[in-house]
């Protein structure tokens, strides 16, 4: 009777340490962004162009990746909480001469728009980001008042 109850308390607690938030995946926290380190970095990139944009959809991307919708729903999620970023963005871009026209995106070809490269990029890094989040059981940002540390 010991011996299967021991054995049944053996089996419980080798089922629980295989258990993680993955599905049972080993996480690996040598993929995660270590955002003490980030601070530096975030501000030599500036008011302008792409740079507040990633780090804004980086922040809210690793913030939000512990929820347990699709990855594409939560980075969609990141991508929303960053518009005034992307607006920014998109608001440069249009005050540049010739950014309305239409030319041959450099990943696929197709005719595109300075606007919609923008936000294919930013979709593209917002599940980037939330997919490294989850693969590295990484941990978020601080949050301030409601909003990851960083977030301009």
């Amino acid at each position: 009777m010991k011996r299967t109850a021991a054995l049944s308390l053996c089996l419980a607690a080798l089922g629980l340490t295989a258990c993680n938030d993955h599905g049972g995946l080993a996480s690996n926290s040598k993929v995660c962004v270590d955002f003490k380190q980030n601070k530096a970095a975030a501000l030599i990139t500036g008011a302008e162009g792409a740079g507040p944009v990633d780090e804004c959809v980086k922040r809210w991307a690793y913030s939000l990746a512990g929820s347990h919708d699709t990855a594409g729903t939560v980075a969609d999620a990141a991508v929303a909480a960053c518009n005034v970023q992307l607006a920014r963005w998109n608001q440069q871009t249009l005050s540049q001469p010739g950014s309305d026209m239409e030319a041959a995106s450099l990943t696929t070809g197709r005719p595109t728009t300075p606007l919609s490269e923008h936000a294919t990029f930013t979709a593209g890094r917002a599940l980037f980001y939330v997919v490294q989040a989850r693969a590295g059981n990484c941990a978020p940002p601080p949050i301030i008042n409601g909003v990851p540390e960083g977030v301009s």
